[in-house]
């Protein structure tokens, strides 16, 4: 009887260990295809303007993670054109897969130069510059507002340039930069504003990544530092599928659920 019982007690805790191994092996396999479904997204990283840091893309962020995609905010110096994309390309070099660059305002030209690298699937542009070949920000404003007289912005009229950084008036961020947040969210924008060197106006951009990569392009309709009509002959120039939001200047500030919209539509998301 005693041999029975030991018999029964055997076999009941071989049972329940195959079970927990089955549950165990069940679960990881689980969690496997889950992390493999999170490794085929690719990561998005998120270019900083002018005037600004990478902060600005706070209320984005939590919208991409909640779908599942790794996001990097670069913090570039707004040094010049070569640092800027030296940042980017580092952020880069963390991801193992594909990459979503996405630029807003002067984040436009370090993507058209940064975008070339393997990694990136495709381009999204926010109220941002997108130049051709030999463009800078310079030559794109000038062919607009003086050879063809497209009606000026009032964003950049009066800004302060001390040792060769420029940065906005606190009251310009609040009037014409972000003239669509509250007064007390535009001044800690103001507070936060990184310094832009003036080199970068100049700067020309070779080998624009938007010949070769899908691009995509939200245009600021109520934008006073880059012209709405300017931003969607960009758009129209590279080809971009085209958005219009009526917001500011930071469009992902003010409406960061249709821009991160747009942005996982350039990820390929359903």
């Amino acid at each position: 009887m005693k041999k029975q019982q030991s018999l029964l007690a055997y076999i009941a805790g071989a049972i329940l260990v195959f079970t927990s191994l089955s549950v165990i092996s069940f679960t990881d396999a689980s969690r496997q295809v889950l992390s493999s479904k999170e490794e085929d997204k690719p990561t998005i990283v998120l270019v900083h303007g002018a005037f600004a840091d990478g902060s600005s893309w706070n209320k984005v962020i939590p919208i991409l993670q909640k779908k599942g995609y790794q996001t990097i905010a670069v913090q570039n110096p707004l040094t010049s054109l070569g640092d800027d994309v030296a940042f980017v390309e580092r952020a880069m070099a963390e991801v193992q897969g594909k990459v979503i660059l996405v630029g807003h305002s002067w984040g436009g030209v370090v993507i058209t130069q940064a975008g070339n690298n393997e990694k990136v699937k495709s381009l999204v542009y926010v109220a941002a510059y997108a130049p051709d070949e030999g463009q800078s920000i310079e030559s794109i404003s000038k062919d607009a507002h003086e050879v063809r007289k497209v009606p000026n912005v009032p964003g950049l009229a009066d800004p302060v340039v001390s040792d060769g950084y420029i940065r906005l008036k606190e009251e310009t961020v609040i009037n014409h930069f972000a003239q669509d947040l509250s007064r007390q969210e535009a001044r800690i924008i103001a507070a936060g504003q990184g310094r832009f060197h003036v080199s970068t106006i100049t700067a020309k951009v070779s080998n624009p990544a938007w010949k070769n990569k899908p691009s995509f392009f939200i245009v600021s309709d109520n934008d006073h530092i880059i012209s709405p009509q300017v931003e969607s002959e960009m758009a129209k120039n590279i080809h971009a599928t085209t958005y219009h939001l009526p917001t500011s200047h930071v469009a992902m500030l003010s409406k960061p659920d249709k821009v991160a919209e747009v942005i996982l539509k350039a990820a390929g998301d359903k």
